[in-house]
């Protein structure tokens, strides 16, 4: 095959897949524990730390850029002598002797151990403004971002435990909260469904979808909301939106019956 490793020496102890924090930080133990290692990613390095304007939670620094924490996180690995390669990981093949792990570019790499750090990503609307504003008003993480909002009004989109529990969250720093909900009625815990309607700065707006993001030089400014039975729209004014609908495993590399454990580390 076009550029197999044939010979023994070329075998990796250990191939991390995902350059995000949890995939560097393995890197960075593992040239600790001076084993041969790879790192492949695929993206930017930093995973979706990367695309985040400012990240104001990481420890021992108050404010940073996510794509100067990536290009930290990079620097520190190379100090170390960590491989990395700029692929993507097409197939991962188990076996008793080492582990395959082919790449996009037709290399096979061979390795005693493989590291699953792909993380994953949150489900989205897929509506107008959505894509556009991610950073300027539309956010997945309430933690990472609610701070931004603080004394202000948001919308938050889903009906699980997440969009519940952030919901709370975000109640203690908004002066209002919107929580839309395609259903008439919530998914999320019994308990969770009782604090929602005991928080007064909570607004239930249920058999609701959003169907764009507005927004203007400042940033989101509304939402177009769509009645699910009469079809009815109406906008509804709001500093940001929160989504909340989902979270998917970027494991599409993976084949079902591996015995393989995705580790998901989003800031």
């Amino acid at each position: 095959m076009k550029n197999e490793i044939m010979t023994a020496s070329d075998l990796y102890d250990l191939v991390i897949i995902g350059g995000g924090p949890g995939g560097f930080t393995a890197g960075i133990y593992a040239k600790r524990a001076v084993l041969k290692a790879v790192l492949i990613e695929k993206g930017p390095v930093g995973g979706q730390m990367a695309l985040t304007e400012v990240v104001e939670n990481w420890p021992g620094t108050e404010r940073i850029a996510g794509m100067e924490l990536a290009e930290n996180f990079l620097t520190h690995a190379q100090t170390y002598g960590l491989e990395v390669l700029s692929r993507e990981v097409t197939a991962v093949e188990p076996g008793l002797e080492y582990h395959t792990v082919r790449l996009d570019d037709d290399r096979i790499i061979r390795t005693h151990a493989v590291i699953i750090a792909t993380g994953g990503s949150p489900r989205k609307l897929n509506v107008p403004g959505e894509q556009e504003y991610y950073g300027k008003g539309v956010s997945y993480c309430a933690v990472c971002d609610g701070f931004f909002f603080r004394d202000k009004t948001v919308v938050v989109v889903g009906g699980g435990d997440s969009a519940t529990e952030e919901s709370l969250y975000l109640a203690k720093l908004a002066n209002k909260v919107y929580l839309v909900h395609r259903r008439d009625t919530l998914r999320a815990g019994m308990i969770l469904q009782e604090r929602i309607r005991e928080q007064k700065k909570i607004e239930l707006i249920l058999n609701t979808v959003v169907k764009s993001i507005e927004a203007d030089s400042q940033g989101v400014n509304a939402v177009v909301l769509e009645d699910t039975q009469t079809g009815a729209q109406r906008t509804l004014p709001t500093d940001g939106v929160f989504v909340f609908i989902g979270f998917t495993p970027n494991n599409r590399v993976l084949s079902a019956s591996l015995p393989i454990r995705v580790v998901s580390g989003v800031i």
